[in-house]
């Protein structure tokens, strides 16, 4: 009989909330009785088989058993939270009476140490320090800088790209473009900031960190980017850092370098880091393109330019010695203890 079985329900849930150790054990329990397929909820839809005599009854009963247990739950629940928070607190608990352990100093993590540093080296040198969107134009992004519509880097392999014409810029040369259409040469120009690309590996993130430098005046030539480029070189290095210059191409100059120095770590002997070679290739550069110098509005017959761009990324494992480029995005507290 249903009156019978709501008795019985009662001094059994009862019986286990007495039992119940901890808050999983009173979820449990709630979910036995009162859930979807809960013993009291199958015993209220039984309501239905109940004679129309009977029912007001049974209806009097259910409501009874379950006022009960839902008080019987509540006193539970809050014997089990006291406990479990005096265990806490006697675990948590500081003694004032013990030495003080002093602060831990934090760090810089290494890509904004080392854009800091690069930052410094160049503005010494006279470079002014400009930002611009990461989200970025196609002109910009690529058009302004000499790279036709049908080159790999526009690919979707490549690129991020929102729609046809705006994507997640890939360069920090579209910060020197939009720079060279508002400003009036001479002047000199470094654009620190994130870049993205569809690349992932030990040595490639799909998010990175360029630092890229740009001089604008009359008579410049490749022996000033040769001499600027060592003096940064060796400042960021060390003076005895041996620069070695290889001819290269890139659409937004002509002619174009990319530029080695000897490894930091072994000084030119060879290790895992430079794979045995002692050089470690670092940045690209080159004389400003002049097709890029007049689509900004400058005349290219009047004025030259160089231009060089950092890795910020691979240039803080090389000073740091870190062989994945992973670790320095996984927040990894041990990681960036060690950068101290």
């Amino acid at each position: 009989m249903i009156l019978d079985e709501l008795k019985c329900t009662q001094v059994q849930v009862i019986d286990e909330i007495n039992n119940a150790k901890t808050m999983k054990d009173i979820g449990e329990i709630k979910g036995k009785v009162f859930g979807k397929n809960g013993v009291l909820t199958s015993l209220s839809r039984g309501m239905k088989d109940v004679s129309a005599e009977e029912r007001p009854k049974v209806g009097a009963l259910i409501n009874e058993v379950r006022n009960a247990i839902e008080k019987a739950l509540a006193e539970k629940e809050q014997e089990v939270e006291n406990a479990e928070l005096a265990l806490k607190l006697e675990k948590e608990k500081i003694d004032i009476t013990e030495p003080a352990q002093g602060v831990k100093k934090g760090a810089l993590h290494p890509i904004p140490s080392v854009i800091d540093r690069l930052c410094d080296i160049c503005v010494g040198l006279g470079f002014s320090v400009v930002e611009g969107p990461e989200v970025e134009s196609d002109y910009y992004n690529f058009e302004a800088m000499n790279i036709p519509k049908n080159h790999p880097s526009r690919d979707m392999q490549d690129t991020f790209f929102i729609n046809d014409n705006i994507l997640l810029r890939s360069q920090t040369s579209a910060v020197q473009a939009r720079e060279m259409e508002v400003k009036k040469p001479p002047f000199k120009i470094i654009c620190p900031g994130k870049t993205y690309r569809n690349d992932s590996d030990s040595t490639h993130s799909p998010v990175f960190h360029q630092l890229e430098g740009l001089v604008i005046d009359e008579n410049v030539s490749m022996a000033d980017l040769k001499s600027m480029l060592t003096i940064i070189m060796k400042r960021l290095y060390g003076e005895d850092t041996e620069i070695r210059f290889r001819p290269s191409f890139f659409p937004f100059t002509e002619p174009s370098i990319e530029v080695d120095v000897s490894c930091p770590t072994c000084h030119g002997k060879g290790c895992s880091l430079c794979k045995g070679t002692g050089m470690l290739e670092l940045l690209g550069a080159g004389i400003v393109n002049p097709k890029v110098l007049e689509m900004s509005g400058i005349d290219s017959k009047k004025y030259r330019g160089f231009a060089f761009g950092f890795g910020l990324d691979r240039t803080a494992m090389i000073l740091n010695s870190i062989g994945n480029i992973r670790y320095l995005y996984k927040n990894d507290k041990r990681f960036l203890e060690q950068m101290k």
